[in-house]
């Protein structure tokens, strides 16, 4: 059976719960295989809303085993937080592993995160300033602290003491802020011990184990295409691989054993913190659009920024990608729109780009050049086929399918789980 990738195809915020949910009864195993509690899902169920950020969204799906893989970096104060509220909801969550090789996100990493961003005035990433880089950096430094480092305290502390003899240079002599005791970090850290090691395995071999009796596995990918550290847009990325590529890094599972890619596009385009968004809309055709999606930020709160449907990127993150299947969501919110505009290429300099530019200036400079399709005023959030949709909806669709040159499978007509027009199988 098949091991799939689940990827977002813009700067996040795509929906991608949602298409976990779609595919959630035929899933055994549902990874996150990269980045940590700097960016969420939000999943409604029958009216309920749970907003995970650290947690894989198959935690919610009876039957399912959620995987924390590798490749991700984790602060337990969080995930602990995030178990215990869902368990109060009634939620089951005993059935979460974590691996072993993923990366511990420490107490300095959040306090230097958030003064470096300071730091960095209008020069700033736009970080969640949680700690996600500087713990990723100290991975690929090889300073980094593993979940496996707490169940033996010699080197937990042997490991903190190494760090911090940097650390302290830098949040007292840079920043001016006060040194950080081994103590402090390291019984923090071993505090949650004893309630993660029954959770903790080598999830790598648990997935081709999975794999190889015949069980479907779900790799899902945080944050999305172009905020990859890769092949985003430098630097207003994240500090991980959000494309289909960081799926086997951030697992274990070979790409030889990736049968699909389904990539999730919004019917337009939102972005949150700084860098280049060509198609973004300001002023009051921004705010309509912010508050026709509820764009606001499932883990920190902020307004995204909105604009239209970007269809150079959906072309880019279908080649990044390997896209085998669309799922695009939120077209209800286009409803009353008229005409929609959708971006097909950039002018940069007078020069007509159907491709991303090659160069981070390039991008800087692209403005986007606009196709416009006829809108519609039905309600379509009962929809569950597409000859539910009214013809401009399916058109628009239509159109998407050609510029992202990818299938699309579904399309999200409403924010419940149910609110779907399923096309294809997503599980074949």
């Amino acid at each position: 059976m098949p091991a799939i990738v689940l990827v977002g195809a813009q700067w996040g915020d795509e929906g991608k719960g949602k298409a976990t949910d779609l595919i959630g009864g035929q899933v055994d195993y549902v990874v996150k295989f990269n980045g940590g509690n700097n960016a969420g899902h939000t999943v409604v169920i029958d009216g309920e809303t749970y907003a995970l950020h650290l947690l894989p969204s198959g935690i919610l799906t009876p039957g399912v085993t959620p995987v924390i893989g590798n490749g991700v970096v984790v602060d337990l104060a969080v995930l602990f937080e995030e178990l215990d509220a869902l368990e109060a909801r009634g939620i089951d969550t005993s059935r979460l592993v974590v691996s072993a090789n993923a990366h511990l996100i420490p107490s300095y990493n959040r306090t230097l995160d958030k003064v470096t961003e300071r730091f960095l005035g209008k020069r700033r990433i736009g970080t969640t300033g949680r700690g996600i880089g500087p713990t990723y950096a100290d991975k690929m430094a090889r300073v980094g602290l593993r979940v496996q480092d707490l169940f033996d305290e010699k080197i937990l502390r042997q490991k903190v003491e190494g760090a911090l003899e940097q650390k302290n240079q830098l949040l007292v002599k840079v920043y001016n802020r006060r040194a950080v005791s081994v103590d402090e970090v390291a019984d923090e850290l071993l505090s949650y011990a004893d309630r993660l090691r029954p959770m903790v395995t080598d999830t790598a071999l648990l997935l081709d184990r999975a794999l190889t009796d015949g069980k479907v596995v779900i790799m899902e990918a945080g944050q999305a295409t172009l905020l990859d550290v890769d092949h985003g847009t430098y630097p207003f990325v994240t500090s991980s691989n959000a494309t289909a590529g960081g799926a086997s890094t951030g697992s274990g599972v070979p790409p030889t054993r990736i049968d699909g890619v389904i990539a999730v596009l919004k019917a337009y385009t939102t972005r949150v913190g700084e860098g280049p968004f060509p198609t973004e809309l300001f002023g009051d055709e921004g705010e309509r659009l912010r508050k026709a999606g509820g764009e606001f930020g499932t883990t920190t709160g902020r307004p995204r920024r909105c604009g239209w449907l970007d269809t150079v990127i959906g072309r880019y993150a279908t080649r990044i990608n390997g896209t085998t299947d669309l799922v695009v969501t939120k077209l209800d919110v286009l409803t009353g729109y008229d005409p929609v505009p959708v971006c097909v290429a950039y002018d940069i300099d007078g020069v007509r780009h159907d491709e991303m530019p090659m160069t981070q200036t390039e991008f800087h400079h692209a403005v986007p050049i606009f196709e416009y399709f006829e809108g519609w005023d039905d309600d379509i959030s009962g929809a569950r086929t597409l000859d539910d949709l009214p013809p401009a909806a399916r058109r628009y669709l239509e159109a998407i399918e050609d510029m992202c040159k990818a299938p699309i499978s579904a399309v999200g007509v409403g924010p419940g789980r149910e609110q779907i027009v399923a096309i294809r199988d997503l599980v074949r």
